[in-house]
């Protein structure tokens, strides 16, 4: 049990370890400040993949600028720094606050709102609107995403709507298997994360119902309902290989605001059956079709197997490259390129 003596001894303390906190932080920033100048900032805890969309999408995001030679460093701003892209609440906003200084560019990559597609509001989207007072411009993920913030009260700053985008390495429809009327349609959908709003108790009730002699129902990754069939998460480049080995992608998640799962499927040559939810008719437009409740789903099937060289034919996502360029241009790496700091900006109060 912790004494009086002993938690009076800690309020002193925390001072020092504040202090000390600091000094660290500047001592990892002179560190890299020594070393070739740096472009880019990004803030953000990356996890080893395969794992979450918006973590797979900057892990895409950050090697494609690396190719064009923008240097990038992660979690820390060094002196030589003038552009900072920092994602939704995923890092430690004390770290960013500390490293953050007037006249460089800071952009606030936003999903959600998180309290909407997850079902409960758990005050992450607050916390989130309160991180963005550092922001000078702020991406959102679709035109749902931007428009349900707004319908819920936050005003970001300066918004700008760029989609994710997919790894053309990993996700595209090189030799993918041809389509055939004579035999059982091959369906599939996918999801990282066990959330009741993925869709689960959909894919589990296709798989259970749908006729088998018509129909091959597969799921590939985490759910909370028991699916037939299922299998586990697998790395990307096993999960491509799957999508392309399908005809049919289907998408039951609620307001997702920019589902990587379905930029995945359409990358590998997939019409969508989704959801009328979130960003998902933004995503697909006319390589697919939408519904509202499950029971049209056998319906759309027969629909798109009669129009399936159309609807495959329709599909447009944005590349990585033309999302790549519109992150640039709104962080203003094109000013970094040509060795000029772009002008100071005007940041919001911390306080």
């Amino acid at each position: 049990m912790t004494t009086t003596v002993e938690r009076r001894v800690r309020r002193l303390l925390r001072p020092a370890k504040r202090g000390l906190d600091w000094l660290k932080l500047e001592t990892e920033a002179r560190h890299v400040s020594r070393s070739a100048g740096v472009d880019l900032a990004i803030f953000h805890e990356f996890t080893p993949p395969p794992s979450g969309g918006g973590n797979q999408f900057l892990y895409s995001l950050k090697r494609e600028l690396e190719c064009r030679g923008v240097t990038i460093e992660t979690n820390v701003i060094s002196r030589s720094t003038m552009h900072c892209l920092f994602n939704s609440y995923n890092f430690d906003e004390r770290r960013l606050e500390r490293f953050a200084r007037r006249g460089v560019r800071m952009v606030h990559r936003v999903d959600g709102p998180t309290g909407v597609y997850r079902g409960i509001d758990d005050g992450t989207d607050d916390r989130i609107a309160a991180i963005n007072r550092l922001a000078d411009a702020t991406i959102f993920q679709s035109r749902f995403s931007l428009d349900k913030h707004r319908e819920l009260g936050y005003e970001l700053a300066d918004p700008h709507i760029i989609p994710n985008a997919v790894d053309p390495t990993i996700f595209n429809a090189t030799g993918r298997a041809p389509f055939s009327r004579e035999r059982p349609l091959r369906l599939v959908s996918t999801s990282w994360s066990d959330n009741p709003r993925k869709g689960g108790a959909v894919y589990r009730r296709l798989a259970e119902t749908l006729p088998r002699e018509r129909y091959d129902m597969l799921f590939v990754g985490r759910s909370a309902e028991p699916i037939p069939g299922m299998r586990p998460s697998v790395a990307s480049d096993e999960l491509a290989s799957i999508l392309r080995s399908r005809d049919v992608y289907i998408a039951a998640s609620q307001d997702d605001p920019c589902s990587n799962a379905v930029l995945e499927a359409l990358a590998c040559g997939l019409p969508v059956l989704y959801r009328r939810s979130g960003g998902h008719t933004e995503i697909v437009g006319d390589a697919g079709f939408g519904w509202d409740d499950p029971d049209e789903i056998p319906e759309l099937l027969e629909l798109i197997v009669s129009e399936y060289e159309e609807r495959q034919a329709s599909i447009s996502i944005a590349t990585l490259s033309d999302v790549a360029d519109r992150y640039a241009a709104v962080l203003q790496l094109d000013a970094a390129a040509d060795g000029s700091a772009p002008p100071a900006q005007r940041r919001r109060s911390r306080s």
